[in-house]
């Protein structure tokens, strides 16, 4: 089956991008079943793509997360259009709350690409904020930033929303805080939970490695996560894999990932240590880790969340090359 459809949009930087999508269905071999490529004739500044972005081989799929990807263009709605031009059915992103909001639908419903995870907002970046959710006296902030991300979330039709947790204060020794800091942290998981489960939304945390990106981070193991998330007990806030942060702060990825599968509702990927591709020189086998996924059978998306080396469609190669493994 082949669909052939054309779309033109006129980005707000005096770019016009007219594209030609075309979807193609056929039945993949040794799965069988239905494995959708998706392709654009035209690159966003022209010229054809060699190949099509895999985005439905099963089981697992891939989204960009157009806060690290596609960076040569200036704002979201562009790089969705972007996202969409390379071959990717699904976008996430860290804050788009900067963003117009109607652009950001538009660009969504001119593209048909879908919107699967945001942050809640950091907080005050600038004053070393990352996030509000087990910062002590900060509880009315998380709430206040907890209600623009599901306006956000409402209008694009997205069904998960990282609750960040935030750092430990400058100045506090993570001991003498951490039980405070969990206790806060619970709380507002409990208080998201509800208001999230009124929209069918998935609340998700994520452990950040303290030991390269963020020696601040409260929430920095899976094994801290899920401990925090045996004692809220919702069924929509789960644990977010950023298989980067997993494998600096504990290794052991292949147990880990065993172990937590069950409460995992996202998984996002980079190379160790440059933060790069996948296929990028470094200490994981990517083949290995996605095998390992097939074989526990996770459905959701993976978000691309990494540095290209170069441009965004030159380190893209690595998604052929998984693709063809299930040819």
């Amino acid at each position: 089956m082949r669909i052939s459809q054309t779309r033109t949009h006129a980005a707000s930087s005096h770019v016009t991008i007219t594209k030609l999508l075309v979807w193609s269905v056929r039945r993949c071999k040794p799965c069988n079943i239905g494995c959708y490529f998706f392709r654009s004739a035209h690159r966003l500044n022209g010229g054809s793509l060699p190949w099509s972005v895999c985005t439905g081989m099963a089981p697992l799929k891939f989204c960009a997360n157009i806060s690290w990807l596609f960076t040569e263009l200036p704002d979201f709605s562009q790089r969705m259009y972007a996202a969409a031009s390379a071959g990717f059915r699904a976008v996430e992103a860290a804050w788009l709350y900067d963003s117009d909001l109607e652009e950001l639908q538009r660009a969504r419903e001119a593209t048909g690409v879908e919107v699967i995870l945001i942050n809640t907002p950091p907080g005050n970046i600038k004053g070393g904020d990352l996030g509000l959710g087990a910062v002590p006296g900060r509880e009315a902030e998380f709430r206040q930033g907890l209600d623009l991300a599901l306006k956000y979330a409402r209008a694009l039709d997205c069904k998960r929303i990282h609750l960040m947790a935030g750092r430990v204060p400058e100045g506090s020794h993570r001991m003498a805080v951490a039980k405070e800091m969990e206790a806060i942290f619970v709380q507002n998981l409990n208080y998201a939970a509800d208001i999230l489960s009124k929209e069918g939304i998935t609340g998700l945390i994520e452990p950040i490695n303290t030991r390269v990106t963020d020696p601040r981070y409260f929430l920095d193991s899976p094994h801290q996560a899920a401990a925090i998330l045996e004692k809220v007990g919702k069924p929509n806030i789960k644990l977010q894999m950023d298989v980067f942060h997993w494998q600096i702060m504990d290794g052991n990825l292949t147990q880990n990932i065993h172990k937590y599968f069950p409460i995992i509702g996202h998984v996002q990927i980079a190379q160790v240590p440059g933060r790069n591709e996948p296929d990028s020189a470094g200490e994981l086998n990517y083949s290995y880790l996605f095998n390992t996924l097939e074989n526990l059978h996770y459905q959701g998306y993976i978000g691309c969340e990494y540095k290209p080396l170069g441009s965004t469609e030159e380190g893209l190669g690595w998604i052929k090359d998984y693709c063809k493994h299930g040819e």
